[in-house]
């Protein structure tokens, strides 16, 4: 039996799972609070502001405060704010702060 897959309306149908597009905008309030509602901010006056930043560079350093190589002061925290985030949100925040110019 074949499994038809289509997309409708940000929606993945495989077989019967369904699986909802990550909203960057959605995810990315968990961040404002240190980061500022357009990450223009330094988190607790320790980090770089991302404003702007591009993707590849945002979902590098989430990925690596996931699995402990990337980070300085902000390492420990960081590593428990991503740590349940699944590599589509990663890459929705990180097209979300790419945004914000």
């Amino acid at each position: 039996m074949k499994t038809l897959n289509k997309v409708i309306l940000g929606l993945t149908l495989i077989g019967s799972l369904t699986t909802l597009a990550a909203d960057g905008a959605d995810l990315y309030k968990k961040c404002a609070g240190c980061h500022g509602q357009n990450a223009e901010k330094k988190a607790l006056s320790k980090s770089q502001v991302i404003k702007g930043w591009e993707a590849n560079k945002t979902i590098a350093a989430l990925k690596g405060y996931k699995d402990g190589t990337y980070g300085g002061t902000m390492k420990a925290l960081m590593k428990g704010q991503v740590a349940s985030l699944k590599d589509a949100e990663i890459e929705a925040i990180a097209k979300y702060i790419e945004t914000k110019n």
